[in-house]
């Protein structure tokens, strides 16, 4: 073929081939936007139509997590806005004495573990589960040892003298058999494990106010056109011990359980910060996208309850970027 004939070939060609680059582009961006638009769609609030209230706090999601000592007695109260019917509470061990209609004051078991409560309403049928786990007492600790699961030493000074820097009251026993029982519609009590290397059983500290701050960050998230049916938590209850042997601060809030490291992690699945800003790349700006939809809560009077520490990360050779929130009821900020 003349070299004449070859620059018409190509010509011929070339529309075809930028016509199957199209066709490449234009099918990944609908499948891309699939993914996230099933995404979007698995994801629910769960909740349901009545509140319960407890410790001073109050939730509407399906399920719940309520942490407490052996013999502790707890009020719940029940209230719906949309309808009168009656309430009744099913508890799966324990005591119950009826207050009224809608309250109640429950007697934990003596024994540790997870007992689940019940409270439905009468219309439809709708329920509350309140996974609640007997902890085990702080006294019970044996040196830095606790049935053979390094705690460490809490300081024995309060920062400031604060009393949430106390030691905390006790610790939730985690085995094989409850590690997947969820403690809020998205988060399961594994997710909070302290990462220190460690056979079963093992112990972490969890605070309920966390759990009902990070179900609130993931409906603004979702709201704010991020599908995001959870959030990875890279780091959730850390034992003095392992947050000593990592350097970390010595009042960390990770060591109250009431502190969570975490990141969006959608599309693709691969342990790291999603690319939020949508630029190509994965770093702090990422981080600093979530950061924004949670700071700007701040200032919203029903966001009082779940005042605390925010504090942003870059990406390093250990980590990808995230997000640190926690419940400590004052304002921090920071960010890298």
């Amino acid at each position: 073929m003349t070299e004449k004939g070859k620059k018409q070939v190509k010509k011929i060609l070339r529309p075809q081939k930028y016509a199957a680059l199209l066709l490449f582009v234009i099918v990944s961006a609908l499948f891309l936007y699939s993914v996230a638009a099933e995404s979007a769609q698995s994801y629910s609030t769960e909740k349901a139509d009545f509140i319960v209230k407890f410790k001073g706090m109050s939730s509407a999601y399906r399920v719940i997590g309520l942490f407490v000592l052996p013999g502790e007695t707890i009020t719940l109260e029940a209230e719906s806005a949309v309808s009168q019917e009656p309430f009744h509470i099913s508890p799966s061990a324990g005591t119950v004495k009826q207050i009224d209609p809608q309250s109640w004051q429950w007697a934990a078991p003596q024994e540790s573990g997870h007992y689940p409560i019940k409270i439905t309403q009468n219309k439809n049928d709708d329920l509350i589960t309140i996974n609640a786990f007997v902890m085990i007492p702080y006294s019970r600790l044996n040196g830095e040892y606790l049935n053979n699961y390094r705690i460490g030493q809490y300081p024995d000074i309060p920062l400031r003298n604060l009393p949430i820097y106390r030691p905390p009251k006790g610790f939730v026993e985690i085995t094989k058999e409850n590690e997947d029982v969820l403690v809020s519609p998205h988060f399961r009590i594994k997710s909070f494990l302290c990462k220190q290397q460690a056979s079963y059983p093992k112990y972490i500290v969890l605070q309920e106010k966390l759990l009902l701050k990070l179900e609130l960050t993931l409906e603004k998230v979702n709201e704010n056109g991020y599908p995001c049916s959870t959030f990875t938590i890279m780091s959730g209850y850390r034992t003095p011990f392992y947050n000593k042997a990592i350097g970390n601060v010595k009042y960390s809030r990770h060591l109250w359980g009431g502190a969570a490291d975490i990141f969006i992690d959608e599309n693709p699945k691969d342990d790291m910060m999603d690319d939020l800003n949508q630029d190509g790349m994965i770093n702090y700006k990422d981080a600093a996208v979530l950061y924004s939809i949670i700071d700007k809560m701040y200032g919203n009077h029903w966001y009082e309850p779940f005042v605390g520490g925010l504090g942003r990360y870059k990406k390093t050779s250990a980590h990808g970027p995230f997000v640190h929130l926690d419940v400590r009821g004052f304002h921090a900020r920071w960010g890298y």
